[in-house]
This record gives C-alpha cells, structure tokens and sequence, in this order.
C-alpha cells in the first residue's frame, strides 16, 4: 500500500511526499456512548486504515486530494476556513492543521497533501479518526516535532469536536492511537488513561456493514450527547460515569422517562466494560458474547440509537452457531454490526446471514473479516 500511496502522489503533484503515515480503522468493542460520559470502553485497531502522505509547499497554500474524490481542494493558511459539499472531508485534515497551535505544535507553512484508504465507507470503523491521526502524525514528520502519542489523541479529538463540529468522545482517535495487533485498547475517557488488554486466541471479528444510515446522524448524535449532559446535571453529578447503576435506581425519579432511558443505557454499559474485561482476564469468550448482545440490547431499548436493519443481523447472528454475540459498531442510527466468532464460523455462514438480511431489506450488507492490528505511525522510506 506505501508504494501505491508514493506513486499516486507523486503522480498528481510531480514530486515525492516528504513522509507518509498511517492510523486504523477501529471496532468498536464494548463502550457505547460512554466516552464523552467519561467512562470507560474497550475498542480494537484493525489491519485497514488511512494512509496521508506529504510534502511542505510554498505559497502559503494547503493543497488536500483524495484517492477516492477527483479534483484538489486548496485552502490559503490565511483563511482555513470550514469547507462544504463534496469537499466536507477535507475538514478533517484541515481541523487537525487548524489546532496545532492549540497544542503548542508548530505548523507546517504550506502542504501537498493525499489520503489514501482501504477502510470500507460507512462501516462505523472511524474513517474520521483515522484520517485524523493519520495526518497529525505526517504534519508532525515535517516539522520534526515529537510530541507523546496522547497529545495527538487528544489533537484528534479537539479538530473533531471544534472543527468538524462532531461531540466524540476520545474512543475513536485513543484506539487508532493506541492500538496494539492482538490487543483491545481500554480507555477510562476521565483521564484519559490508555492501556493494552490480551485479547484471547481464537477470537475473530466479523463486520456487517449495512450501508443504512439515518439521514440525520449528526443531529441525532447530538442530541443524545445534549440528553446524556441534561441527565447528568439533574443527578446532580458533573458525568453519568459518577453515577452507579443502583444510585441511579435510586435517583431515577429526578429524570424525564427518556433523560432515565439514556443513562441507563450509559450507567450499566459502563459496568458491562468492566465486566467484559473480567471476562477476557479469564479467558471466558461466551461470557464476553452474552454481554455484547446485552450492550445491543440497551442501545435498541435504551438508547434508541439501533435501527431496524441493525436489530435483525443482530437476531440473525446471535442464533448462529459459532457466534459468541453482535452488537452494533460505532454511533449507530446505521452503519455496521460486529459479531465476535470463533474460528469455526466460515465465510459460507457469513453469506448465509447477508442473504436472510437482503430478503427482509432488498440489499446485500458488506461482510468483513477483520484482524486487529497496530495502532497509527509514521512511516519514513529510505527513498521514495
């Protein structure tokens, strides 16, 4: 992938990159919503990702092209203002450009600049995060600047949250950051405070995406976000990770019945972290299962953040044999279902659940078999 990215840049811009690097895609595991709540979740890098390559330019111009988009989008450093329509996802590299000082990072004064990935669209695997760390890490490698892994985590997420205008909590761009081939990531989003977790041999991750989204995701996003802070305020704590699932039994009479749904959902999917992570400690692959369908069950009942396409892969996969559970991946109102398997559910069973979901909705879900794999790094050639 390194050389088509070189050849591919050089090629639209007559000169090779000064440097490339590269961050995953991620899965979310168990930890639905809980990061911006301040809990905590568990998530795994996966073998697919973005590739951004660079090279310093003059002209006090940044020049963003994408392997998947024709056409070259170019912002002058004096104005990096939000970009609209078909050249909205170059607010991601330029929102992480755009908080560099924030950070105390110099800017490179001028960029030719290319994405390349090999994540599915839409899949709930974090392209954005990806795209994020990606082009930090190749920002980084010009101006020679080595700042520690969690200040570009926390970049990330910064350019997202003020930039972009997307609430995320740290999940995605700590997992793409920190992840570790054979490992989950855990994070406890107070800090935020990273760490490696052994993921048991023989486990497999397979992804369903639907290619369904809800044509108001980013709203709706929002509005859960706006839901889950409203709840918090009327417990009476700063987050709902401050809150135990029996004090909020105890409390529930201050919350509106949808404020009580909400953090539920969010309260008992942090206990069911902590409790997936016991279960991995012990080697215990059907306890895990048993609890990521129960996380899908709270974000369809509590959350409401499932969709109808998402509940039936869900039903489906949950009674086929050698799936340990499935859950949705990602925001939700759409996208992707994760089933964790073990090595015996084949590709045969996989297309056995796209068609039962492609007789009930008329199309055929993506099927994805995914590896983990390590987190984001800059990658310097010897030569281009």
């Amino acid at each position: 992938m390194k050389d088509q990215v070189v050849e591919q840049f050089t090629k639209l811009y007559g000169h090779a990159p000064e440097a490339v690097a590269r961050a995953p895609g991620r899965i979310e595991f168990i930890g639905n919503h809980t990061d911006y709540n301040g809990g905590t979740v568990l998530g795994a890098a996966i073998n697919l990702g973005v590739w951004v390559a660079v090279r310093k330019a003059a002209g006090g111009e940044l020049h963003f092209a994408t392997a998947s988009q024709r056409g070259m989008v170019t912002v002058p450093t004096r104005d990096p203002r939000k970009q609209s329509g078909a050249q909205r996802w170059t607010n991601y590299p330029l929102g992480v450009w755009v908080s560099f000082p924030k950070f105390g990072l110099r800017q490179p004064a001028g960029l030719d600049y290319l994405a390349v990935s090999d994540l599915p669209v839409g899949a709930g695997l974090s392209s954005s995060a990806a795209i994020e760390l990606a082009s930090a890490l190749a920002y980084l490698a010009l101006t020679g600047e080595q700042p520690p892994r969690e200040t570009v985590v926390k970049l990330g997420r910064y350019a997202e949250n003020n930039f972009v205008g997307v609430p995320c909590g740290i999940l995605d761009q700590g997992v793409s950051g920190f992840g570790r081939k054979d490992h989950l990531v855990f994070i406890d989003c107070r800090g935020p405070r990273f760490e490696t977790v052994p993921l048991p041999a023989g486990a497999h991750f397979w992804i369903f995406n639907t290619h369904a989204k809800h044509a108001l995701i980013d709203g709706l996003y929002a509005t859960r976000h706006r839901e889950c802070l409203d709840a918090a305020a009327a417990l009476g704590v700063d987050l709902l990770a401050d809150v135990t699932p029996a004090q909020l039994e105890q409390s529930k009479t201050r919350l509106s019945g949808v404020g009580y749904r909400r953090a539920k959902h969010v309260v008992e999917e942090i206990d069911r972290v902590a409790r997936v992570r016991a279960a991995l400690a012990g080697g215990d692959l059907t306890g895990v299962g048993r609890l990521l369908t129960a996380s899908h069950r709270s974000s369809q009942t509590q959350f409401e953040n499932s969709t109808a396409e998402l509940d039936l892969l869900v039903d489906t996969l949950t009674v086929t044999p050698h799936v340990h559970g499935a859950r949705l991946t990602g925001g939700g109102f759409g996208g992707a279902v994760m089933a964790l398997t073990d090595a015996k559910f084949s590709t045969r069973q996989a297309a056995q659940v796209a068609k039962v979901y492609a007789r009930q909705f008329g199309s055929t879900p993506d099927v994805l078999h995914c590896e983990t794999g390590d987190g984001a790094a800059v990658i310097v050639p010897r030569a281009f």
